[in-house]
């Protein structure tokens, strides 16, 4: 049964469309259930604390099953988006319905698509890697799988990383600097794998180039295709397309604030820092958010252990844990003093216990 869960994503996707249709309080649907249902079933629910018993953890890492519901996903979530752009270019939106849809639309190329694309980003099979960057293509975060795979995971929980949200960091403030700092560190790794291999950073082998061309071809084709249909330029496309990829990303970088708050890692006499654990990311093992997730709240394991495939990351109980589920942390972080005097007591306890313990 814990299998079927993880096609509980597809929900989202089926109450944006549905709810389109339905018109009326329709279109706020998917808004409701990752905000309002999530969050209730989670409190209701509670935490499941399980993880996959060692003996079969391999047989778990190696079925099918899981590598084909992320890539099911990609063929989704393509789908959604012509569906959208088709909306956008053909219907006559109220404000109203395309705030809805343009919101909607993030919900799942965010919330769900770069989820599904961390996860197979962190893989090295060849149709892993270009799901995911097709994925990021959608949301205009390319960077996002050099930066997270070869910057973030190096830097976590250090004044290095601009995604390790800082104690006393309000996410608007994270937001800028995660945004602009990823992007710019992305360049710079990039630049010096070519600059090893003796190639010009401007060469066409520099994946950044590519990243930064391929959403504009994508959404040129898209409109070029649609205004030969309406007879007249759709601009309403490319504005919608933009919108919801900011949206899209912005939920990551939320995200990304709600994993790392206030950690931090020893700088040692040598110079480098201690070897990342599980203890340098705040842990959620809450039910139903995990299912749409992939996991990706149990992320103490996966930055101590960043192979590990979705279905067999642990729930570790000395990792700092959140006291809900993203969905309902996410509208906390919005609201800066209710963040801080939620988050701030909670990691001064969990570091106090923790560190005092270890002495």
């Amino acid at each position: 049964m814990k299998k079927i869960g993880f096609f509980s994503a597809l929900i989202l996707p089926i109450l944006l469309i549905w709810g389109y249709y339905l018109g009326g309080a329709g279109h706020w649907f998917i808004h409701l259930f990752v905000f309002g249902l999530v969050p209730l079933m989670d409190f209701i629910l509670s935490t499941d604390k399980r993880n996959v018993p060692k003996g079969e953890i391999s047989e778990q890492t190696k079925a099918f099953f899981y590598r084909f519901v992320t890539y099911f996903w990609v063929y989704v979530q393509l789908g959604v988006l012509g569906w959208a752009f088709y909306i956008v270019a053909m219907a006559d939106l109220s404000w109203i319905e395309w705030i809805s849809l343009t919101t909607g639309t993030a919900l799942v190329t965010g919330g769900i698509g770069i989820t599904v694309a961390h996860e197979l980003g962190h893989k090295n099979t060849k149709i892993e890697q270009f799901y995911a960057k097709v994925l990021l293509m959608t949301v205009c975060y390319m960077h996002f799988i050099i930066e997270h795979n070869r910057g973030h995971h190096v830097r976590v929980a250090t004044p290095d990383d601009p995604a390790t949200s800082r104690f006393g960091e309000t996410f608007y403030s994270f937001w800028y600097r995660s945004v602009t700092g990823g992007y710019t560190s992305a360049w710079e790794i990039e630049k010096d794998r070519l600059t090893k291999k003796g190639i010009s950073v401007w060469s066409m082998k520099n994946e950044m180039v590519w990243f930064a061309l391929l959403p504009i071809f994508f959404i040129s084709l898209v409109t070029l295709l649609l205004s030969q249909m309406q007879g007249y330029f759709v601009w309403q496309v490319p504005v919608f397309f933009l919108v919801q990829s900011v949206l899209g990303f912005s939920l990551l970088e939320m995200v990304n604030y709600l994993e790392h708050y206030g950690m931090e890692r020893k700088k040692l006499p040598s110079g480098f820092y201690e070897r990342v654990t599980p203890l340098h990311s705040w842990n959620a093992s809450h039910i139903v958010s995990n299912f749409l997730l992939f996991q990706l709240q149990r992320h103490s394991d996966h930055h101590a252990s960043a192979h590990k495939r979705y279905q067999v990351l642990d729930h570790v109980e000395e990792s700092p844990q959140l006291p809900a589920g993203y969905s309902a942390m996410i509208l906390v972080a919005l609201i800066p003093p209710l963040w801080f005097n939620l988050m701030n007591p909670r990691l001064q306890s969990w570091k106090e216990k923790t560190f005092s313990e270890s002495v």
